[in-house]
């Protein structure tokens, strides 16, 4: 039985006068999703109440459209993904589109140590055929972290955002957001601080994102014709016990920084309680600023300063790419890289 569609205004005014959403509209109309029986009613009523044109409900019918986007996601579990979802989710409901989640739980089969392309083709392939079955307007294919995805998903006429994550292709659409400008924007606040002798804890070297957030720091630090030391950089693996093993390395040389970044929060933990094990105060003695933003860098002590990432942002924005491509409005732009947001707490010691 084919589903009865109506027009975006129509369903916003029935919204309107329902005192609910438009996704819940939607629901009741195509009969999915759960809606309390009160509510479906006076919904229905609604409709009944409205006077539409009979070329107005053929046109829906000959459209055919479902509404239902499909989502891929490589790890829900990541603290990435529920945010982006979040995005995906408020910029559907605006739009009277449905979600249609699935979860490839790829860090939990392989941790950080992400698998070949096409070990994960294995994985995404049966959800990405799932999906097309049920026949989905477009998929956002949310990744476990920035990285070349290309040839992943199979080819397809079904319209594909790709966000915290990529392909080498021209012609395909992605989110993400600037590593390289974020970690610019890093040093330089340090540099202002009055810090001159700045470490870096990276992340895995064979990373994306740790290759752009090094080009960041090393332009911050030309730009203000300050001396690269490589022994302020040490490499770890994202956790937080490599934040806290690199901090003692740091430490353990005959020149210490005054400032350390890590390329991420956990990191910045684990470099945090080094530093305090060592004898040296946070942020008087050595300033650390993290990257990502995630929930414990409010509640460590010291707060700390870190690197907010666009995550409802960039989800908000692969669903508005996709609804522009399902409707045929042009969108000119292929790649997006939006910006980070410094976050100011109290791990950082201005030397000035």
């Amino acid at each position: 039985m084919k589903k009865v569609m109506i027009t975006m205004v129509n369903i916003k005014h029935i919204a309107e006068k329902a005192n609910v959403s438009i996704a819940t509209v939607s629901n009741v109309i195509n009969n999915r999703g759960r809606v309390g029986e009160d509510t479906r009613k006076k919904i229905l009523k609604i409709i009944d109440d409205v006077n539409y044109q009979p070329n107005e409900i053929a046109k829906s019918l000959k459209l055919n459209k479902t509404n239902d986007i499909g989502v891929i996601v490589e790890d829900i579990s990541v603290f990435n993904a529920p945010e982006i979802i979040n995005g995906i989710h408020a910029a559907a409901e605006e739009k009277g589109l449905s979600i249609l989640l699935t979860n490839m739980g790829l860090f939990k089969k392989s941790g950080n140590q992400f698998p070949e392309i096409s070990k994960c083709k294995e994985l995404a392939t049966p959800l990405f055929n799932q999906l097309v079955s049920s026949q989905v307007e477009g998929i956002i294919y949310i990744g476990i972290h920035s990285r070349d995805i290309t040839d992943l998903i199979p080819n397809s006429k079904i319209p594909i955002v790709y966000t915290y994550c990529y392909t080498k292709n021209e012609d395909d659409f992605s989110v993400n957001y600037d590593d390289e400008g974020a970690s610019y924007q890093i040093t330089k606040y340090l540099i202002s601080k009055g810090h001159t002798q700045i470490g870096l804890i990276s992340g895995l070297i064979n990373s994306v994102s740790s290759y752009a957030r090094f080009q960041g720091y090393q332009k911050a630090l030309s730009e203000h014709l300050l001396m690269f030391n490589p022994q302020f950089v040490k490499t770890g693996d994202w956790q937080y016990e490599s934040g806290y093993r690199m901090a003692q390395d740091l430490l353990n040389q005959e020149n210490i920084p005054t400032a350390i970044i890590a390329m991420n929060d956990l990191m910045a933990a684990g470099a945090i309680q080094a530093i305090k094990d060592s004898g040296y105060r946070v942020p008087g003695d050595i300033s650390v600023v993290g990257f990502d933003n995630r929930e414990l860098s409010s509640y460590i002590s010291p707060r700390l300063t870190t690197m907010s990432l666009p995550l409802e942002e960039m989800g908000k924005r692969a669903m508005d790419i996709l609804d522009q491509i399902r409707n045929k409005y042009p969108v000119n732009q292929k790649k997006f890289r939006l910006d980070c947001q410094l976050v100011e707490r109290d791990s950082v010691y201005s030397l000035e």
